[in-house]
């Protein structure tokens, strides 16, 4: 839960920031620290990197698949 504070903090400032200097970079942070996350959580899940990786995207092809 406090990760999901943290990004929505992270959100807030980043849109104030940006509406207050017009400058559009800034719109980019929160998606930034979403990825950022995702891939800490798949980087420490305790199995090797490209078989979680492999696992992540084999659940969005079983979701599309009719049988």
């Amino acid at each position: 839960m406090i990760v999901f504070y943290l990004i929505l903090g992270i959100t807030i400032v980043s849109l104030y920031v940006a509406f207050r200097k017009q400058k559009p970079f800034f719109l980019l942070i929160p998606f930034l620290s979403v990825f950022a996350y995702f891939l800490f959580e798949v980087i420490t899940f305790p199995a090797p990197f490209f078989e979680t990786v492999k696992f992540i995207f084999n659940l969005g092809v079983c979701l599309f698949e009719t049988n």
